[in-house]
């Protein structure tokens, strides 16, 4: 017996791919069972089974919600660095921001961005030093940064703010000293970022295909990349009317270089690489 096998069957593989589906709409691969088994491993242990097999059966038949999350958690793939795709950090400066800043100064009211998939935090972050930069000049703006994941453990991460040095290693000189910290003693080689800044940005758990969302106002603009290349064309759909739903009119869904809408009926209108507009 192969050690994929004794780890995770055939069968609690397709097991553990039906839980991740239901929940967050993920599809795992057949080529991912070597993947899942090296990433369980030590959560199934930690629990007291004897081997990944063991924990799905469990888990399918207990149907414990807290511990799908954690599964969820684990099959994740959070890959990301600050601004990264820059060109939608351009967009967001030279376009986003000088066409709804007068009406938002008129009414007194915020520019809203929503990071739908934010992980670790570093496109939430990247997202507000840029609203910070553009508006600096403006001590009346007002604006605020949405950033939701589904997993708990990068929204931990995530509201923490701490990163190692080679992690900022995207950020401008200028903007890394205007808006971190830098570490000594014992957090030499880390910076952590700045408390004027942070506390721009609230943190939300948000699964994109839970009834309704918690969010109260529409947001301008919508960054949810690289993310929806995990889910299958029913499922991008789905989270696409409803991302489309909590945008102003006139506001930008923002989604990876590599994604499209292709398939999917929408009321957005292409404007550049990843940018849609809703008509």
């Amino acid at each position: 017996m192969n050690t994929v096998a004794h780890e995770l069957s055939d069968q609690a593989f397709r097991i553990l791919v039906d839980l991740v589906y239901e929940h967050s709409h993920i599809r795992v691969g057949p080529d991912k069972q070597l993947m899942l088994a090296n990433r369980l491993r030590k959560r199934s242990r930690a629990l007291g089974f004897h081997n990944c097999s063991d924990y799905a059966v469990a888990l399918a038949e207990r149907g414990d919600a807290d511990e799908v999350e954690e599964l969820v958690d684990l099959v994740s793939t959070n890959h990301t660095q600050f601004f990264r795709e820059a060109e939608h950090f351009e967009f967001l400066a030279k376009t986003v921001i000088p066409e709804f800043l007068p009406g938002a100064l008129a009414s007194g009211s915020p520019l809203r961005v929503w990071s739908a998939a934010s992980s670790s935090g570093e496109e939430p972050y990247s997202i507000a030093v840029t609203l910070a930069e553009q508006l600096r000049g403006r001590p009346t703006a007002q604006w605020a940064v949405l950033a939701s994941d589904i997993s708990k453990r990068m929204l931990t991460h995530a509201q923490l703010g701490v990163y190692r040095m080679e992690r900022v290693g995207t950020v401008r000189p200028e903007w890394l000293q205007r808006h971190f910290e830098q570490g000594f003693a014992e957090s030499h080689g880390k910076c952590r970022v700045r408390a004027e800044l942070k506390r721009r940005v609230q943190f939300e758990r948000i699964n994109l295909f839970q009834d309704r969302y918690p969010i109260a106002a529409r947001q301008h603009v919508i960054f949810c990349r690289n993310v929806m290349i995990y889910f299958d064309l029913p499922s991008r759909q789905a989270a696409v009317e409803k991302l489309a739903g909590h945008l102003v009119p006139g506001g930008y869904l923002v989604i990876g270089y590599s994604e499209s809408l292709l398939g999917i009926k929408h009321a957005l209108q292409p404007v550049g690489q990843g940018i849609y507009k809703l008509s």
